[in-house]
């Protein structure tokens, strides 16, 4: 069988397996399946009659976890598709309510580490970012369509990025040469963007500006509210999900859909008495879950991640 290199360690791999697990003959399912790290761990907790599902949009992906997950004693379905639509995933395979549902949101390792798929800025590549190779929106069309506005709104709501109608302008100016077609061609733009004096401290000045166009190529973030609701829906009483993010704004969706899934009343704050007969639908567990010190020192691409855990009530 052909070895698929897709190289990724999983981030709070106990910690996220352990607070999603409870029954060894329940279903699971881990909406990003990547390297299959987190799903071999919850298969290696599974008896026979328990049941792993694997989604991911990742053709490679998708054939690692086959490979990896061969062995397992448990039931395995690896599914190829975004997690926006587990609802229908888990229709198709008539799994009734599941018992955990995992999500380790954001790029993986082997997406940053093969040159060719464009995610990195540290080496020179076709601008592509998919995740879903197939999909026919890539970094391609973004760096070379958007309008200056356009490219300004996604670099400073994705990429939190003060300089991003400079980068904007940059870009705009530098395609009226010609079409910038590669990782090298865009990080040189940004370089050129961003005064010197504000590229000597902190992160790598193109790392905002490609988080932000990842962002906009595959609507990492309009997918994810809805998506936590359906997976919350689609829980035993008991079950449990968990979402590991990696940096704020897919944290803050995260935070805020569970808070309100939480709540036991959206009554407005001025009537004296509760009229909405809400009822809460999940209870948060603890505090976000940071990586601990040793896994930090293992894996330093770690150090943003935070897992939240919330069960179905």
């Amino acid at each position: 069988m052909q070895e698929f290199n897709f190289e990724h360690t999983s981030v709070l791999l106990e910690e996220s397996v352990s607070g999603i697990f409870s029954d060894p003959q329940g279903i699971y399912v881990d909406c990003t399946l990547g390297g299959a790290g987190h799903s071999m761990r919850l298969a290696s907790r599974l008896a026979a009659t328990g049941w792993l599902i694997g989604i991911d949009q990742d053709p490679a992906a998708v054939n690692t976890g086959k490979q990896r997950l061969a062995e397992s004693a448990c039931k395995i379905s690896i599914v190829q598709n975004n997690f926006q639509n587990l609802g229908l995933v888990l229709d198709e395979l008539d799994t009734g309510l599941v018992d955990g549902i995992l999500f380790d949101l954001g790029v993986s390792s082997h997406q940053l580490d093969v040159a060719e798929r464009g995610f990195s800025y540290m080496q020179d590549a076709p601008l592509d970012m998919r995740m879903n190779p197939n999909a026919n929106f890539s970094a391609y069309d973004v760096v070379n369509s958007y309008t200056e506005q356009q490219l300004a709104e996604i670099i400073t709501e994705y990429g939190e990025e003060r300089w991003a109608k400079r980068i904007a302008k940059f870009i705009v100016e530098d395609r009226m040469k010609g079409s910038i077609e590669t990782t090298g061609q865009l990080v040189d733009i940004i370089k050129k963007a961003i005064p010197a004096g504000a590229r000597r401290d902190g992160p790598h000045p193109a790392k905002r500006t490609f988080q932000a166009i990842r962002i906009e190529v595959n609507n990492e973030l309009g997918i994810l509210r809805d998506t936590f609701i359906t997976a919350v829906e689609r829980l035993k009483p008991g079950g449990r999900i968990g979402i590991i993010t990696f940096h704020s704004l897919e944290d803050r969706i995260a935070k805020q859909t569970l808070q309100e899934l939480a709540k036991t009343c959206i009554c407005p704050p001025q009537l004296p008495i509760c009229v909405c007969n809400t009822k809460a639908k999940v209870k948060v567990l603890g505090k976000p879950i940071p990586p601990s010190a040793d896994e930090l020192e293992n894996n330093p691409r770690a150090r943003s991640a935070k897992l939240r855990l919330a069960q179905k009530l």
